[in-house]
């Protein structure tokens, strides 16, 4: 479940599953090195089920601090809560846990503030409208991101369901001419997979468009290789995943 961990560290980790690849515990790790925060320690709790959370609580309860939260649990973890940020709360997905003083677990999600500020430099005249590709937790906050910017946007997804859903078929020239900006809130192309994409139609890209993607293992993904030989502006998901690192730290350490 978790790493062996030193009974007087304040402890911090990551809730998911098959996370051995965590961009976290690298980040924070070296982040205490760097502060001289020996008494500080960040793993990984690699649960087979949400169920197992509360076996994570009640052993480490006078050591945790806080917790980050990935797939798949940004949405089931919302039973184990206390309390839950407002924004949080509308998105439907928490990334991030403060622990407090008293044990209670309040969740928060830092996405929105990663993607937000990672991609409003990116942001010209015509991006007016938006492809979300993947309607899981993460993209749940790219959404809500791009509400609170005014930018129109459609969930893009093997199994629509809601009126703002369609399925990757539905993808057309008129589509993907009018809606600039494509971000790929799925795990396709992610390490070892790098050759995998998904699947809309490239042709119609042009230099209007920006391709934004989530993962940040490969450095540059299928889907980002293919946007940038239309001349599209591209991004990848590390800065965001600093960003958001950076203010579960500032969350933590209310």
């Amino acid at each position: 479940m978790g790493e062996k961990e030193n009974l007087n560290k304040k402890l911090f980790g990551l809730v998911g599953k098959n996370i051995s690849y965590s961009f976290s515990r690298g980040y924070f790790t070296k982040k205490f090195e760097n502060q001289n925060l020996s008494d500080h320690q960040y793993v990984n709790f690699d649960i087979a089920s949400i169920k197992e959370f509360s076996k994570v609580i009640h052993e480490f309860k006078f050591q945790l601090r806080g917790l980050n939260v990935t797939i798949p649990y940004k949405q089931d973890v919302f039973l184990y809560l206390d309390k839950v940020h407002k924004t949080a709360r509308k998105i439907g997905a928490v990334n991030t846990i403060r622990i407090t003083k008293k044990g209670n677990l309040k969740g928060y999600n830092t996405d929105v503030v990663g993607f937000q500020k990672s991609i409003e430099p990116l942001l010209k005249e015509h991006h007016k409208k938006a492809l979300v590709l993947g309607t899981g937790g993460a993209s749940k906050a790219v959404v809500y991101v791009f509400e609170q910017l005014n930018i129109d946007c459609i969930k893009v997804s093997r199994n629509p369901k809601g009126k703002r859903e369609i399925s990757y078929k539905k993808l057309n020239q008129k589509l993907l001419e009018e809606h600039t900006i494509i971000v790929n809130c799925t795990p396709v192309g992610t390490f070892p997979n790098t050759e995998n994409k998904p699947d809309i139609p490239y042709q119609f890209l042009n230099e209007n468009h920006l391709l934004y993607d989530l993962i940040y293992n490969p450095e540059e993904t299928a889907f980002l290789k293919e946007g940038k030989r239309k001349g599209a502006l591209t991004k990848n998901g590390y800065e965001m995943l600093e960003l958001q690192a950076e203010e579960s730290w500032r969350i933590w350490n209310k």
